[in-house]
């Protein structure tokens, strides 16, 4: 969804900092929306590279306005199986980065009284099985989203979670294990969470529901917005 994002922000005049770990698609970003967008190496499991994008991108940019925090892997596997790697990438990018990237862009948003935007994830609602920890990290960037529109809300600061379906595309399946992929299919259509799931829904149109949260008046907050597939699965 993140290049979907940078488009249509882009589309409406905005000037967008990428911030990701160092990859060709990331490089492609500047080639395709020239100085609109601004890639940045981060690695947001980090604090130290975070701290260093987000001053780098407020320098460049004159200031923040809004923060979306999208960043995140989801791997399948069952909890007793997983690696510690797989277990600490999760907490550290899903939970940590989005803590680290707030940390760090609180000051700007602070002076522009700008935004916070936090992806989550329909699996808070009805966890997948071998998803059970990224469904967890989700959950606990749904309950910091909720403490920090209290502790932002006198700065002038929103925040929203935008808890969102099965979107088509992405590549993040493309380094999974196939047979731990394939169990996690049987048993995902097994439970039911794949028809709960339905049909994907087009990343532009998830790109579009964060335009509109962003567009809001200064005024109001739409604290949690959940936008799933309308379509039932095929």
């Amino acid at each position: 969804m993140g290049r979907h994002f940078v488009a249509s922000l882009v589309g409406r005049g905005a000037r967008v900092a990428c911030l990701a770990r160092p990859s060709a698609e990331l490089d492609s970003m500047a080639e395709e929306f020239g100085d609109a967008a601004l890639p940045i190496s981060c690695d947001v499991a980090d604090p130290h590279s975070v701290n260093r994008a987000v001053a780098e991108a407020a320098e460049t940019l004159g200031g923040l306005d809004f923060l979306v925090n999208n960043a995140a892997i989801f791997h399948p596997f069952l909890l007793e199986d997983g690696r510690d790697e797989q277990v600490k990438d999760h907490l550290a990018i899903n939970l940590a980065g989005p803590a680290w990237c707030m940390r760090a862009v609180i000051p700007h948003l602070r002076a522009s009284k700008g935004q916070i935007v936090s992806i989550s994830s329909e699996s808070v609602r009805m966890p997948f099985p071998f998803l059970s920890l990224y469904a967890a990290t989700k959950a606990g960037l749904e309950t910091l989203s909720a403490a920090m529109r209290d502790e932002l809300r006198e700065d002038g600061i929103r925040v929203t979670v935008l808890r969102s379906g099965s979107v088509e595309g992405g590549t993040g399946g493309k380094d999974w294990d196939p047979d731990v992929t394939q169990a996690f299919y049987q048993t995902i259509t097994r439970t039911g969470h794949a028809a709960f799931t339905g049909k994907a829904a087009s990343p532009q149109s998830m790109a579009d529901a964060l335009i509109s949260i962003l567009s809001l008046p200064a005024d109001i907050n739409i604290d949690m917005i959940e936008v799933r597939a309308a379509a039932a699965a095929g």
